[in-house]
This record gives structure tokens, C-alpha cells and sequence, in this order.
């Protein structure tokens, strides 16, 4: 463990934690939006552009040499209520200047204000806008990476043109929480906190069914899925859902890579700046995108 990340756990443990465990969601989304500015910043020559695809916002974020295609299609986290394509653009900015591929973030609805399936909705459309025209890799963070393997379930279920691949960071993947690490790693978790986990599925899922795979897309069917690609932290209370999720698609015959890394935070390559373990993830995986 580098020096930088022994800094930043203790940091996200005496002040991050609290916050996303007490703070109303309009005060977390000002905060989030305020400091992705200060902390996040992408590489020299980096561009982002603001666009609509299928009535829906988007932004790009791209390095100055990237290539048309394939696209990145990266879906934000913020347990859908907060987060956009501001806070993750940065992050997208430095795996394009990897990869050499254009990032399209969109800013889909949010709740409460606009509860599931809204994001679904929204993801799926700006999937369908993009894939008429490029070949697509999904990705994801936290619910962000809940949303890509929901749109991955949807896209095959409808028989539409699949992706090159799918990548997801710390991913939530099961709305019912029935994960071991839930309560493992409740007081190990750096970040996320498990007491508001009630509030925040009521004002994603308004009363509707968690284990609707749109929701919870480990209940998906991914048959015929291209690669896919997971990281997430030993300590996160969300360790189990990447850890089943990369079981039920073997058991589906997918080609899918997990790596659980040790004492790594929630969604650590958002800190590619200062941390070099956030860099040596994103590393890792621009190299497995290079190579589908």
C-alpha cells in the first residue's frame, strides 16, 4: 500500500464517510459537483464537449488525438442521485488519453426526482443512438456499473447489437443488499455506510421490485455477453456483489475478469491524480480494453 492511499482511506474514513451518511441529497450533490473541480483534473490537451444523444444530455470527454471509434459509453455513480458526467469526466478524460477512445457520458435522470426505471431509460437510448453508428464498450462505476450490467441485460434481452465489452468499478449489483460484505465490511468500508441504504432504494426504486434485473441486474441473463471486466476493494460493503456478479456470469458462460484489490476505497481510480494505485488500475484497464 502506497503512502497516498494509508493518506486517503484515513481521509475518506474521518470525513467522506460521515458525509455521504448523514447529508441530504441536494448537499451531496452540491459537494460532489464542487469538489470533482478541485480534485479531479484531467490530462494536458484533454476536450469536453456537451451534446444531446436521443434527447438525452451527454458529455465528452476525450484526449486531443483520440480516434472515432470504438466509443466508451460510462455511465457516473452516486447511488442515482447524484454524480454526473462533471465528477467522472476527468477520470474518462485520462483513460481516453490511454486507450486513444472518446468518452460519452450522459446525464441521466436522477432521483428522487425521477425514480427507476428513468435511468434505464435513458442509458438505453443513448446505447441504441451510439451503436448506430459505432462499435460501444460500457462502463461503470457503483450504480453506474449497476446501470451498464442493467443496460447489458436489456440489450440482449431485446436483441439489439451487443457492445465490444463491459467494465465496471465497484459495482452495485444487487438492490436487495444480501450481500455477506454488507455487514462484513460495514465498519471496513472507507467510504459507503449502510445506514441509508433504505433511503436511498426507496427514492431509486419508488416501490418497485428490487430483484427486477433492471434494478438488480444480478437476477440478469447474459447469454452471449462479450467480455467483461471488474474491479472493487476487499473492505467495500459492495465486495459481494462484484464477487457474485462475476459468478453468475461464468456460470453463464461469459468471459469475465474480477480483480479484488486490498484495502483499496470505493471507486479508488476516481483519485488517478494523487494516487498510484489509481493510475496502475486504469492502466490495467486500458490495456484490456486495447486488447478486445
Amino acid at each position: 500500500m502506497s503512502w497516498q492511499l494509508a493518506l486517503l482511506n484515513r481521509h475518506l474514513r474521518w470525513f467522506e464517510k460521515p458525509a455521504l451518511a448523514r447529508h441530504p441529497v441536494e448537499r451531496l450533490r452540491r459537494s460532489f459537483e464542487l469538489k470533482s473541480k478541485f480534485y479531479f483534473h484531467g490530462p494536458w490537451g484533454r476536450v469536453y464537449r456537451r451534446d444531446t444523444l436521443a434527447g438525452v444530455p451527454v458529455q465528452w470527454a476525450q484526449a486531443r488525438d483520440a480516434r472515432e471509434e470504438p466509443v466508451i459509453l460510462y455511465l457516473h455513480g452516486g447511488a442515482y442521485v447524484f454524480g454526473s458526467s462533471n465528477t467522472h469526466r476527468a477520470m474518462l478524460a485520462r483513460l481516453s488519453a490511454l486507450t486513444g477512445l472518446r468518452a460519452c457520458l450522459p446525464d441521466y435522470r436522477l432521483a428522487p426526482e425521477h425514480p427507476f426505471p428513468a435511468q434505464i431509460e435513458d442509458a438505453l437510448a443513448v446505447y441504441r443512438a451510439l451503436r448506430t453508428g459505432h462499435e460501444v464498450i460500457i462502463g461503470g462505476d457503483s450504480a453506474g456499473g449497476a446501470l451498464s450490467f442493467a443496460l447489458l441485460h436489456e440489450i440482449l434481452a431485446q436483441d439489439i447489437a451487443p457492445p465490444k465489452g463491459v467494465f465496471a468499478l465497484s459495482p452495485l449489483t444487487d438492490m436487495t443488499f444480501s450481500g455477506a460484505s454488507i455487514t462484513e465490511n460495514a465498519e471496513r468500508d472507507v467510504v459507503l455506510a449502510p445506514g441509508r441504504i433504505g433511503e436511498m432504494c426507496e427514492m431509486f426504486l419508488a416501490g418497485h421490485d428490487p430483484d427486477d434485473p433492471r434494478a438488480s441486474p444480478l437476477r440478469g441473463q447474459y447469454d452471449g455477453a462479450p467480455p467483461v471486466w471488474m474491479v472493487v476493494g476487499d473492505t467495500e460493503f459492495l465486495r459481494d456483489d462484484a464477487v457474485r456478479m462475476q459468478a453468475r456470469l461464468r456460470a453463464q458462460g461469459v468471459t469475465s475478469v474480477l480483480h479484488v484489490a486490498p484495502d483499496h476505497p470505493h471507486v479508488w481510480p476516481l483519485f488517478h491524480n494523487v494516487l498510484p494505485e489509481a493510475k496502475a488500475t486504469l492502466n490495467d484497464l486500458a490495456d484490456w480494453i486495447r486488447a478486445l
